[in-house]
């Protein structure tokens, strides 16, 4: 083990933040000398690799057959500081756990480095390993000591338990990086040239790319977050009575799942939406602090993290005292059946497309009914026309898995424009928003929001819907809540 007594730091990582009106660790010579000694002797048990390390290495190498000759720096990324000496929960950079199998134990500031070889290439994971006993590092250090954060892992228990191996941070200065090195900038910009921004931008789109077909493990770690959501959305609709009797219910909603999701899981894929009432036609509705108002509907967007960073995404709309009203139900249902239309034609080989442009059909065709456009359905889907997507205007779906909304980077023939694979997962999330002022709607309408998001898996002669067990039609869902609210 590396002597660490003398702080060093890398590009990546910052400098100690200032702590001089705080109370310190003592640091006399005899105090350094007393703490440094009287412990008992520790047995590092190197684990076996973990079941994502075989995927892990397969995921490698493909990335080694797109990039010969290349060398390939892919950051975890650093502690992100909140406040003065307070930092965000730390999640390493997702390209960084695909490529590793590194996830919500990983390192900050680690760096997986593919050096090329005859063979391909070489990989190597740097991170900074724990500091000895006999180091101020150990009991002075806030980021990285195991008196302030608990045990840390060895280089030879992560190189056994990720089956890759390993050196110490110090031993990265050596990574060269001229024009063949390849580097996941939107990780840590701060490290050196390299090859340039065109080749960075082709590493990270590679990346995007290679995640849009999902192997086994993942397929699997989706599952249990679809499960784990479920089960957070009952505990929600368990809670509805306590959340409805508070003035700021919406955050009693977030709290509940929140906590599901620590308990299940390693936190929440993304900010918990708990809108109610007119919140809901607010897309983005994370602040809230509003009540949970019988007679309300409340829409409830959230999905549960794994610890090995896969989440779910899942919407359920539900009416806060059990009952949809008859408008109500009308919206919810046109919502459920443009979102069934689009799961119908879902199969390997359509265009990713085309199931926006199935549940647009639907939406245009209630719309109209309802007299709320000034033009035909058939009028409005018209490209020039489009007047249907006042009341939704957003996609209907977007690729899903390590990151809620996947493969961002992937090229738009690939993605919007591409052809559907088996082990494609992505949402389906139809909705309709009236706003509260919109004088375009009925009264009745206005400040009614409806959204329905599933989690759908592209199979050899179909899809399934992970997340049909969680109720969905509006008799399921008042019988669900009628069976879980007290």
């Amino acid at each position: 083990m590396a002597d660490t007594t003398e702080r060093t730091t890398t590009a990546s990582e910052p400098a100690p933040r200032a702590t001089a009106n705080r109370s310190t660790t003592p640091g006399s010579d005899a105090f350094r000398d007393y703490i440094g000694h009287g412990w008992a002797e520790r047995h590092d048990v190197v684990p076996p690799a973990r079941p994502q390390a075989r995927f892990a290495a397969e995921r490698r190498a493909r990335l080694s057959e797109a990039f010969p000759g290349k060398r390939l720096v892919i950051p975890a990324g650093a502690l992100k500081q909140r406040s003065n000496d307070t930092d965000y929960p730390y999640r390493a950079h997702s390209a960084f756990s695909y490529l590793t199998g590194w996830a919500s134990d990983a390192e900050p500031g680690a760096f997986l480095v593919l050096e090329p070889s005859d063979a391909g290439h070489d990989a190597t994971l740097y991170f900074r390993e724990r500091a000895g006993r006999d180091s101020d590092e150990f009991y002075a250090n806030p980021e990285i000591g195991e008196f302030w954060i608990g045990a840390r892992p060895s280089l030879a228990q992560v190189a056994g338990d990720l089956a890759l191996a390993t050196q110490g941070i110090a031993a990265f200065a050596s990574v060269g990086f001229d024009t063949d090195t390849l580097v996941l900038r939107e990780a840590d910009g701060s490290l050196p040239g390299g090859a340039g921004e065109t080749a960075d931008d082709e590493l990270a789109r590679v990346l995007s790319e290679m995640r849009l077909v999902k192997d086994s493990f993942e397929i699997a770690e989706m599952r249990e977050a679809v499960a784990a959501t479920a089960r957070g959305f009952d505990d929600v609709i368990a809670d509805l009575g306590r959340s409805s009797g508070h003035h700021r219910g919406e955050r009693l909603v977030e709290g509940v799942f929140n906590t599901r999701a620590r308990l299940d899981g390693n936190t929440v894929g993304y900010d918990t939406i708990a809108a109610s009432g007119p919140h809901a036609c607010i897309l983005h509705w994370t602040r809230n602090d509003g009540p949970v108002l019988p007679g309300d509907l409340i829409l409830l967007d959230a999905g549960v993290e794994v610890d090995s960073l896969y989440t779910a995404d899942i919407t359920r709309t539900l009416p806060i005292d059990g009952v949809f009203s008859p408008v109500q139900r009308r919206v919810y249902e046109a919502v459920r059946e443009a979102a069934d239309a689009a799961f119908a034609i879902v199969k390997p080989g359509i265009r990713f497309r085309e199931i926006h442009q199935a549940a647009m059909a639907v939406i245009a065709r209630r719309t109209a009914e309802w007299g709320l456009l000034p033009v035909s359905a058939e009028e409005a889907l018209e490209a020039d026309n489009q007047q249907h997507r006042r009341y939704m205007v957003h996609g209907t779906s977007h690729h899903l898995g390590i990151d809620v909304h996947d493969c961002a980077k992937a090229r738009r023939e690939l993605y919007l424009d591409g052809v559907l694979e088996p082990g494609m997962v992505f949402t389906i999330e139809p909705g309709l928003y009236f706003q509260p002022d919109d004088l375009t709607v009925p009264e009745a309408f206005r400040g009614i929001g409806v959204r329905i998001e599933d989690d759908i898996l592209v199979t050899a002669d179909g899809a399934e819907n992970l997340s049909i067990a969680i109720p969905r039609t509006a008799d399921d869902v008042e019988a669900w809540i009628a069976r879980l609210r007290p």
